[in-house]
């Protein structure tokens, strides 16, 4: 059975940007065999740390797309975010302005593999971790890499953001 198209896009985004996991091998999405929807659900799926998930959260700054790539233990701080964006509005987006912009839905949001490439912040806590893991496009999907790798693949801000 050929892998859902978001999937085939993060993967092919991964191999054209030669990402490594924490190993030094390509980084390749795994299909799990349910999908997890939240950090806590692939963690322990993972058998890993919930810290170590980098969440894809998608923001509405004032109207335009923000990817926030944060670390599973905890939560963005949308007001003291915005205040040091400049940005009047933070908001979760709708469903329906995370498709739009990524191509992808709630759950499964990976770091890459969008449309269009979208300005994005990836917190810093996940440096702590020698390998995080990032939804891979769709909910079941998932992938290794690093702090660095995540910063270097989506041209990323280092940022806290708790």
């Amino acid at each position: 059975m050929q892998p859902h198209p978001n999937v085939q896009a993060v993967q092919r985004t991964l191999d054209d940007a030669g990402a490594r996991d924490s190993s030094g091998g390509p980084s390749q999405v795994r299909l799990l065999p349910e999908a997890v929807h939240t950090a806590a659900a692939a963690a322990e799926a993972l058998g890993v740390e919930v810290g170590a998930i980098a969440n894809s959260l998608v923001f509405d700054a004032d109207d335009a797309p923000l990817l926030v790539l944060t670390s599973g233990a905890h939560r963005v701080d949308t007001a003291e975010l915005a205040s040091s964006l400049g940005v009047t509005h933070l908001r979760r987006a709708t469903p329906d302005f995370v498709k739009r912009h990524t191509g992808q839905v709630i759950g499964g949001v990976a770091p890459v593999g969008h449309p269009q490439p979208l300005r994005t912040l990836v917190d810093t806590a996940l440096e702590a971790y020698d390998e995080v893991w990032a939804a891979g496009g769709v909910p079941q999907a998932v992938f290794p890499t690093t702090y660095a790798e995540l910063l270097r693949l989506t041209s990323g801000a280092p940022t806290e953001v708790a």
